[in-house]
């Protein structure tokens, strides 16, 4: 049958469309395998899935200085999966993102580097002002002023300029409950949103969900609460065991139930309430408290970091090798060094010797490396697209009052 001239040419360009997008299928989904396919996995030695779990501080603030190109070439050797930023580290806009530019250039494709920051507002926020970033509220501040959706419109002037100057992980939201206002480390610093564990859990919903909007990882912190807490464990051993209560888990088990959350940031701090057999094991490095509670009764299934494991809550009362043993046992994916007071260079070669030898004769230990790994590749597989960023037409300065003398500065040193 003779086919009329025009049918011929819909038909050919139909033919032409249905190829050129097949085409175009095709080098998608052979690129997604290039830049890093999970199946790639079995070639991945247990000292590079080490490297992942280990995020670390660094010395300098600009890109020669010595400090941060040591962990430039530890994130390009696979020895560490991220980078923690102090204000030490703090130059200007355009020096982090340079910094920040080179440390994912540096990383391979399917496993972007977690370049985090404290940046939860008030005083603790390392970017400050007179680096030309925002100033952000103090939780408490926040959820007396505004509703949870004015909030989330803050905490998006604060995750767009994350992603302008180049971070992926911002160490927040605090979901932790102002049960003891004279906490020294949460309630004095206006760092808890109420005392009602239902407000804390909303203004943490809108922290995340803001900077999840612009392609941001955040950290709900310290499970399994350390609000009612009366000394700081930056400093040495905090017990919470008789001013604690189940309340506190309300935020993390909401926020889980919610999908609400990327990782979780576990405390130093002693809860006998909890962990009744070794009573004097933190609950960042018990079983008890991350794999019975965390893992099994809230069901969360994601990325658990640890607090500083420099911390003296823990310096001061473990061994480097016994900590990092019952952090890795405990199910924790991701340990932080924040290399403050007493920076090492080599931790990461430190905690990957510790491991490592372990791991020859500790098949269960071979087991929790790997579902760790696991955990974090699937994390970190969010950071290859970028959320949608929406524009927020107006800033931060002109959405709320001017912050009070003092509000934006960090609570911890000047150095932090």
């Amino acid at each position: 049958m003779k086919v009329p001239c025009g049918a011929s040419a819909i038909i050919i360009c139909a033919l032409l469309v249905f190829a050129s997008s097949f085409a175009s299928a095709f080098a998608e989904v052979k690129a997604q395998h290039d830049d890093g396919d999970p199946a790639q996995e079995e070639t991945i030695s247990l000292k590079d899935k080490i490297g992942q779990m280990i995020l670390v501080g660094f010395l300098g603030n600009t890109p020669d200085r010595t400090g941060f190109r040591r962990v430039l070439d530890q994130i390009e050797a696979g020895e560490i999966g991220g980078v923690l930023y102090l204000g030490r580290n703090l130059k200007n806009r355009q020096t982090v993102q340079h910094m920040n530019a080179a440390l994912k250039e540096a990383a391979p494709a399917h496993l972007p580097p977690l370049i985090a920051i404290d940046q939860e507002g008030g005083k603790v926020q390392r970017l400050k002002r007179y680096h030309g970033f925002p100033d952000t509220p103090s939780a408490k501040r926040m959820a007396l002023r505004y509703g949870p959706d004015k909030a989330k419109t803050a905490y998006g002037t604060l995750a767009e300029a994350l992603t302008d100057w180049g971070f992926t992980l911002n160490l927040g939201p605090v979901v932790d409950v102002d049960v003891n206002r004279g906490n020294p480390i949460i309630g004095r610093l206006g760092r808890s949103y109420s005392s009602d564990p239902e407000r804390v859990a909303a203004y943490g919903a809108a922290f995340v969900s803001a900077h999840r909007d612009h392609g941001v990882l955040t950290a709900l912190k310290h499970f399994p609460g350390h609000g009612s807490s009366w000394t700081d464990s930056h400093k040495g051993a905090v017990d919470i065991s008789r001013t604690w209560s189940a309340d506190e888990l309300m935020p993390f088990r909401q926020l889980i139930a919610e999908d609400k959350v990327d990782l979780i940031m576990t405390a130093h701090v002693i809860n006998r309430t909890l962990e009744k057999t070794y009573k004097n094991r933190p609950m960042s490095l018990s079983e008890t408290a991350l794999v019975e509670i965390l893992r099994s009764d809230l069901g969360f299934t994601g990325v658990i970091i640890s607090d500083d494991i420099q911390m003296d809550a823990i310096r001061r009362n473990f061994a480097l090798e016994d900590a990092v043993l019952k952090a890795v046992h405990a199910q924790t994916d991701i340990l932080l060094f924040a290399n403050d007071k007493r920076p090492d260079p080599d931790i990461p070669e430190k905690v990957a010797g510790i491991l490592l030898d372990a791991a020859e004769d500790d098949p269960l230990l071979v087991e929790k490396i790997n579902a760790a790994y696991d955990r974090i590749l699937a994390l970190k597989s969010r950071l290859k697209q970028p959320a949608s960023s929406p524009s927020i037409p107006i800033g931060i300065e002109s959405l709320l009052p001017a912050i009070t003398p003092g509000d934006h500065l960090c609570a911890l040193t000047p150095a932090q």
